[in-house]
Parts: structure tokens; C-alpha cells; sequence
């Protein structure tokens, strides 16, 4: 059956129910190419400037993800814990436990007050929590500025995730997606920049935490002067606005378009917030579950162990930290460019199939490399070979993809909960990976340890053809419909 709307549909109303009048001919496909106007489909342009204030958040997040690896040695000295190993540990890791903290929170937060507040509420602790680090004179006081720091990282980039998808239109919403992980790995490549000169210049790295307070104020500031998300509108019953911002965003050729389109995915709603235990069953659940597998399979692909542990791998094979460091970032920057490329010509599952392979062949080098008694100095251009091929590849799929795949394939209902749900589990499984590594290293050994991470990348390519579907090109009420579709 095919809906139609009346024409009053696009008159600028105040209740739901009047918006959600059936069988209207729709005037356009949004997915049409073009710039806007006539048939042609809305202009990327409209909606750039909405995501690029929005992927500071992801900035962020690289930056802080990076910015205490050179200063932790002159910051330990400062603060009076040097040689404390477990002081150390926290001052990096404390971060997680706040982003875990934040993620749970995020699902509510952003459906409660809006993305646009959401994106606001996650900058304060960023910039109190950065203004605190700098200022310290105490490890308890670092440790505190760092779990402020973490709950704004885990509450940002879900709402991001959700921000994006929901503002873009769908020629390159794939495109945009990607911005989020490019601007992740230009964080970590500026918090490395930044804290070079901290060998050489005395408290430097109070000046590298004050760096951070700079984008988290123009997100704060920018997000006044950006659209709000059309379908947290809608889901409000706020019709009118959520009109409003979509001709903000798409043009006013194609407003009539989306809000039928809004329409026709939320009929039979009942408008009510959904619960987190509702995830758990009835019509929601696959998707949920998708959801949550992909990022599990992302971290248990060893992924942080690469990018935690790396500086260790090159050093024992002679080759500098910050060389390393150097290496990893310009592999996971251009990785991150070609997928931006390729988001919305190949499509989120033939990128995210083959990163998964090429990370499975990767850590495959490594598990050889490993073998140094018989392979001598090739197992060092194997061993460094294999990191740098592992991280390009999952800069490639698996890095960018979930965090852009998961808000489009959930219904705009639990959109925000089950995006928290799902990243709860990627800061879960990271803590634990992270927290087992090296103690798996050395109770396994290198080449069983490896061949496990090799063997779950597999696994996870096999998922990937199994369950996921390619949503390239297709408006988010066209997934909603096709996933949903009563049994």
C-alpha cells in the first residue's frame, strides 16, 4: 500500500495527530541526486555547517583520548607520583569509567532536553573537567578533572552519532558520518602535536589542557545557532518546529517531503518514551542486538590493545614512540578520508565486510611476525606491517560504520536509548580488553592472542553478510518501514 497525505499535512500545525492524515502523493524522492530544486534531491550544503559544530564533540573525544600520552611522564613528576605505575594507569584509564558513566546517561538526556542541549550539557564537563586538570596541583585532582572529562566523552559521540544521521539527507549521510571518525583521529594527531614541546617547556602540559577548553566552548556556543533534530520535533509533537527545521536544513522544496515520510514511519505510535527494558524484547530487539554485537565484535577485534599498546610493539623492535605515534595516526587519518569517499558509493556493509577481513589478514601478519626465532628482522617489518595494515583497515569499515549504521537502522522511538545501550557495551568490552591484554599476552603468548583477535574479525565479517543491511541511499523512515514491517 502506498501512503498519501493530504495537502494540510504541510501546513504548519500544532499536534501530531493532524500532521498524520492519510494518503498523500509525496512530491519527491529526497534520495535523488542533486543540489535542491526542481527533482533534484536537498543540498549538502544546508546541513554541513549542523555537522561540522557537531563532530567538534568527536574532535574531542581524539583529543583527550591522546592528550596525557607525552605529558603523563612530566605531569607524574609534577604531581608527585612518579614510578607510581597504578597512578599513572588511572590518570589514562580514569577516562573510561567517566565515559561509561556519561553513555548510560545519554540515551535519556538526549531525548529529554534535545540533541542540540545534549551536545551543550556534554561541553560543561569538558571544559570544567579540562580547566581542573590544568589548574591541579594534586593526583586527586587530576583524577577528578579526568572523570569530569570522561562523562562529557561518553555522552558526546552517541549524540553525535544521533545528531548526524538525522540531519543529513541521505545522499550523504554516509559522507557525514565519517566526519565523526576523520575528526576523532585529528583530536589524537593534535593532542600529539601539542604536547611535543612538554620535554622542553616547563608545566606544558597544563597548556595542553587548556588547549582542550577551546573547541568544547565554540560546540557549547555553536550549538545556539544550529537546527535542532527534526525527528526529536516530531517525537515531541512540536510539528511546527520540526518544519521549521527541516527547511533550515533541506530547503523548503523538501520539507513536504520528510515530515510524510515522519509521518508514514511513526503511524501507530503511541507517542510515549520507550523504556530500556523494552529493548530487550518484542519487535526491537533484532535490531538492538545487531546493534550491541557489532560494537562487542569491534573491541574484541583487539583494536584498543593496537592503539594502547603500540609504542611497547615498536619499541621492542627498535623503532621510536613517537615515530609510532606519528605512523598510526597519518594510517588511521587516511583510512578514515578513503571510507568518507567511499560511505555512499560502495555502501556501510561491503566497508564494514571488508575492514573486518582486512584486519583479520592483518592481525594474521602479526601472529607470523610473532615467530621471530626463525624469521629474524623480517618479523619487525611484519610486526610493524601488520599494525599499521590493522589499524588503516579498521579506519576503513569498522571504526566509522557502527557509530554511523546503528542510529539509521534504529526506529526514531528508542533512536537515543538504544544508541546509549549499544555504546555502553563498546565502553564494557573496552575496559575489559584493555584491562586483559597484557595479561594475555603473557599467559597465551603473542600468536595464540593474535590468532583470537584474527579469528573474532572473521566472525564478525560473517555477521556483517549475515544480519546487516545496507542502508545507503535510503531515507531513515524507508529503513525504519523495511525493518519493522509487521510479521
Amino acid at each position: 500500500m502506498r501512503w498519501k497525505l493530504d495537502s494540510s499535512v504541510y501546513k504548519r500545525v500544532p499536534s501530531r495527530e493532524t500532521a498524520m492524515e492519510p494518503d498523500v502523493e509525496t512530491p519527491m524522492r529526497m534520495t535523488d541526486s542533486g543540489s535542491g530544486g526542481g527533482g533534484a534531491g536537498p543540498s549538502w550544503r544546508m546541513s554541513l555547517p549542523h555537522v561540522c559544530v557537531a563532530t567538534l564533540t568527536s574532535f574531542l573525544f581524539g583529543y583527550h583520548s591522546g592528550v596525557v600520552n607525552e605529558p603523563l611522564e612530566s605531569i607524574s613528576a609534577d604531581l608527585g607520583f612518579a614510578g607510581n605505575t597504578l597512578a599513572e594507569g588511572l590518570v589514562v584509564s580514569i577516562c573510561l569509567g567517566g565515559a561509561f558513566v556519561g553513555c548510560l546517561f545519554s540515551g535519556s538526556i538526549a531525548d529529554g532536553i534535545g540533541r542540540r542541549r545534549a551536545f551543550q550539557l556534554s561541553a560543561l564537563p569538558m571544559i570544567i573537567g579540562a580547566a581542573i586538570s590544568a589548574l591541579t596541583n594534586s593526583l586527586e585532582g587530576m583524577l577528578l578533572g579526568r572523570f569530569l572529562v570522561g562523562t562529557g566523552m561518553g555522552l558526546g559521540p552517541p549524540v553525535a552519532s544521533l545528531y548526524i544521521t538525522e540531519v543529513s539527507p541521505p545522499t550523504v549521510r554516509g559522507t557525514y558520518g565519517s566526519f565523526v571518525q576523520i575528526a576523532t583521529c585529528l583530536g589524537i594527531i593534535v593532542s600529539l602535536l601539542v604536547g611535543t614541546p612538554v620535554k622542553d617547556i616547563d608545566r606544558w602540559w597544563r597548556v595542553c589542557f587548556w588547549v582542550a577548553t577551546i573547541p568544547a566552548t565554540l560546540q557549547a556556543l555553536g550549538m545556539e545557532f544550529c537546527a535542532e533534530s527534526p525527528q526529536w520535533l516530531y517525537k515531541c509533537g512540536r510539528i511546527s518546529e520540526a518544519e521549521m527545521q527541516f527547511e533550515k536544513l533541506l530547503g523548503p522544496l523538501h520539507v513536504k517531503y520528510a515530515m510524510a515520510e515522519l509521518s508514514r514511519s511513526e503511524r501507530g505510535d503511541d507517542g510515549e518514551s520507550v523504556r530500556y527494558s523494552e529493548l530487550f524484547y518484542g519487535r526491537h530487539f533484532n535490531v538492538v542486538f545487531i546493534g550491541a554485537t557489532l560494537f562487542a565484535l569491534q573491541q574484541l577485534s583487539g583494536i584498543n590493545s593496537v592503539f594502547y599498546f603500540s609504542s611497547t610493539v615498536f619499541r621492542s623492535v627498535g623503532v621510536p614512540s613517537n615515530l609510532a605515534n606519528i605512523c598510526m595516526g597519518i594510517s588511521n587519518l587516511s583510512g578514515s578520508i578513503v571510507a568518507m569517499l567511499l560511505m555512499d558509493k560502495l555502501g556501510r556493509k561491503v566497508l564494514l565486510s571488508g575492514s573486518f577481513l582486512g584486519m583479520a589478514f592483518a592481525m594474521g601478519l602479526q601472529v607470523v611476525g610473532a615467530n621471530r626465532q626463525y624469521l629474524g628482522s623480517t618479523s619487525v617489518y611484519l610486526s610493524v606491517g601488520g599494525i599499521l595494515l590493522f589499524v588503516l583497515s579498521f579506519s576503513l569499515g569498522a571504526g566509522p560504520v557502527p557509530g554511523l549504521l546503528l542510529p539509521e537502522i534504529f526506529p526514531n522511538k528508542i533512536r537515543a536509548k538504544a544508541m546509549a545501550l549499544c555504546m555502553s557495551v563498546h565502553w564494557i568490552v573496552n575496559f575489559f580488553v584493555s584491562l586483559l591484554f597484557l595479561r594475555l599476552l603473557e599467559q597465551l603468548g603473542p600468536q595464540l592472542l593474535y590468532t583470537i583477535f584474527s579469528s573474532v574479525c572473521v566472525v564478525a565479517s560473517i555477521f556483517v553478510r549475515r544480519h546487516v543491511l545496507e542502508t545507503k541511499g535510503k531515507t531513515l523512515q524507508e529503513i525504519e518501514v523495511s525493518l519493522l514491517q509487521p510479521q
